[in-house]
């Protein structure tokens, strides 16, 4: 594998790093990237490479939420951290709409809506969704200000408004926060339940791809993927952490606009 490919990678592993907690679609930006850099890879890896490489940000959000994930808590003695198995298991139910809907829509999907044009189209109407909520926000006090205090109603909706994702350019995290708003959730437990509902989401979205690819790895495709999640991994550590703390203090208003921009961008740019 040459320098070149290997500084796609990076790219691309910025890319995934920035991406996958941002409200502003990571699949889409990485299909997009690939676009206008390609990899010089078999388009079953890419299909592979594009999910599989965000195990790394996984990764790094159980590693930045693992207090609060974990089942076991050690206070004296072993014991069970209750409220950690009730958010695990809100995020469960949560996970049984895209579960579902994934793996009967997943190939449908990618193979019908996986174009630059579908992705502008999915920023432009998430970004201006986005400027609406948070306008409409303005005018109410969220009912639920932590992740704790969401029920399992709440939960499965969340995850109903996740599915939506499946189309690129929507966003997992993006669709799950819009979704979280419009149910009266505060911006900082939206955050951090979309968080923790990327973790199972995602790796199992993994465990799939990597299931149909095969484990008939080249040399070069091994070092793709250790390159790739490895850079989504250290970006992502960064990333989470600044997203939790911009959250109290600003909206998604931002993003919304930045959606519609690069959205109208991308149409330009195809209609040339």
């Amino acid at each position: 594998m040459n320098i070149v490919e290997i500084l796609k990678v990076v790219l691309l592993g910025v890319v995934e790093g920035v991406t996958e907690w941002l409200p502003i679609s990571s699949t889409g930006h990485m299909l997009l990237v690939d676009e206008f850099i390609s990899l010089d890879m078999s388009e079953a890896f890419k299909e592979m490479f594009f999910v599989v490489i965000q195990f790394g940000a996984i990764l790094a959000a159980l590693i930045i939420f693992w207090r609060k994930l974990n089942p076991i808590q050690r206070r004296g003695s072993l014991g069970l951290n209750k409220s950690a198995i009730m958010i695990c298991l809100k995020v469960a139910v949560a996970c049984i709409p895209t579960g579902i809907l994934g793996f009967l829509l997943d190939d449908y999907l990618e193979e019908h809506f996986g174009t630059p044009l579908t992705i502008a189209i999915m920023l432009i109407v998430y970004g201006i969704a986005f400027i609406l909520v948070e306008d409409w926000n303005k005018k109410r006090s969220p009912s639920v200000d932590t992740v704790t205090d969401i029920h399992y109603g709440m939960a499965f909706l969340l995850g109903t408004f996740q599915s939506l994702a499946m189309i690129p350019g929507t966003s997992r995290s993006g669709a799950t926060i819009l979704g979280a708003l419009l149910l009266g959730i505060s911006r900082e437990a939206a955050v951090e339940f979309s968080f923790f509902l990327v973790i199972p989401t995602m790796l199992g979205a993994s465990l799939y791809k990597l299931a149909k690819f095969g484990l008939a790895f080249s040399n070069a495709e091994v070092i793709a993927l250790a390159v790739g999640m490895a850079v989504a991994f250290i970006v992502s550590l960064v990333v989470i952490r600044l997203l939790i703390k911009y959250v109290r203090y600003h909206d998604f208003k931002v993003f919304g606009w930045y959606r519609i921009l690069l959205g109208s961008i991308i149409l330009a740019l195809f209609a040339l």
